[in-house]
C-alpha cells in the first residue's frame, strides 16, 4: 500500500545538521527542513550570524539550536559533530553546505587562497559525513546526506575566475556519487544540490560585476534564484519521498546547465 503524499515529506521526530546555516542557501535549506517537521542544528563561524539564524527560525516555529566553529578545522569539526549529537541525539539528515571562494587569475592564484577553499568546500565535507556517519547514521543504518556543489562544479567559465571554488565543486560532485555508492548498504542517501546564481553575501562580487540582469539573461527561466527555489529539491532529498533517489546531481539553476553543459 502506498504512503499518503503528506507523511512521505513529513520530517516530524528527525534531527538534522546545518553547515554554513546561517544565512543564504543554509539558511533556506533550515528552514524547508524545520518547517517539515525536524529539529535543525546550524554551525557557521559567526555566533552573531547565528543567533539572527536561530531567532528568525524559531519565530518560524521551528526547533533551532546552534554552534559557532571554523570548520576549514578538522578539530573544530570533530567538536560540532560530538556537540550535536550530545544536543540531539542522533542526527538523521545532514547538510554540507559551508563554503568559501577567492577570485583571481588561475596563473597567479594564492596557495593560501587555494587551501582555505579547498579545506571547507570539499574537506570538511568530507569530514562531516565521516564524523556522522561513523557515529550515528551507519549504526542506525539511515540516513540523509545532502551536500551543496554548484554548476560551477559542472563546467568552467571564461567570464568568472574561480579556479579554487570551481574545482571544489567539482569534487564535492563526484564525492557525492562515491560516497552514495559506498554507503548505500548502510541505508544512507548522498545527493548534491547544484545551485546556480543566487543573490547571497558570498556572490555579491560577482553580481556587482556583472548585473543581475545579465546573470538572469543566462538562463532560460530569465530569473535568478530566491529564497525558496532550493526548499523543494532539499526536502525530498532529506525526505521519505527521496528514498530511492541517491548518487544524483540535481541542477537548481533556472536551465543554466541544460544550455550551457553540465
Amino acid at each position: 500500500m502506498s504512503t499518503p503524499i503528506q507523511k512521505l515529506f513529513d520530517l516530524s521526530g528527525q534531527n538534522a545538521l546545518v553547515t554554513g546555516g546561517s544565512r543564504g542557501l543554509g539558511l533556506q535549506i533550515a528552514e524547508a527542513l524545520g518547517e517539515a517537521g525536524a529539529k535543525v542544528f546550524l554551525t557557521a563561524r559567526k555566533a552573531g550570524d547565528l543567533e539572527e539564524a536561530m531567532a528568525h527560525l524559531q519565530a518560524r516555529g521551528i526547533d533551532a539550536r546552534w554552534v559557532a566553529a571554523d570548520m576549514s578545522q578538522p578539530a573544530e569539526v570533530e567538536r560540532v559533530a560530538t556537540e550535536a549529537l550530545q544536543r540531539l541525539g542522533d542526527i538523521d539528515i545532514l547538510v554540507n553546505n559551508a563554503g568559501a571562494t577567492w577570485g583571481a587569475p588561475a596563473e597567479d592564484y594564492p596557495l593560501a587562497a587555494w587551501d582555505k577553499v579547498m579545506n571547507l568546500n570539499i574537506r570538511s565535507l568530507f569530514l562531516f559525513a565521516q564524523a556522522v556517519g561513523k557515529a550515528s547514521m551507519i549504526p542506525n543504518r539511515k540516513g540523509r546526506i545532502i551536500n551543496v556543489a554548484s554548476i560551477a562544479g559542472l563546467g568552467g567559465s571564461m567570464d568568472v575566475q574561480f579556479i579554487a571554488y570551481g574545482t571544489s565543486k567539482g569534487a564535492a560532485v563526484n564525492f557525492t556519487r562515491t560516497l552514495a555508492a559506498e554507503w548505500g548498504r548502510h541505508g544512507i542517501t548522498v545527493n548534491a544540490l547544484a545551485p546556480g546564481f543566487f543573490p547571497s553575501k558570498m556572490t555579491q562580487g560577482v553580481l556587482a560585476q556583472f548585473g543581475a540582469e545579465k546573470l538572469a539573461s543566462a538562463a532560460p527561466l530569465k530569473r535568478l534564484g530566491d529564497d525558496d527555489d532550493l526548499k523543494g529539491a532539499a526536502l525530498l532529498f532529506a525526505s521519505a519521498a527521496g528514498k530511492h533517489i541517491t548518487g544524483q546531481i540535481l541542477a537548481v539553476d533556472g536551465g543554466v546547465s541544460s544550455v550551457h553543459g553540465g
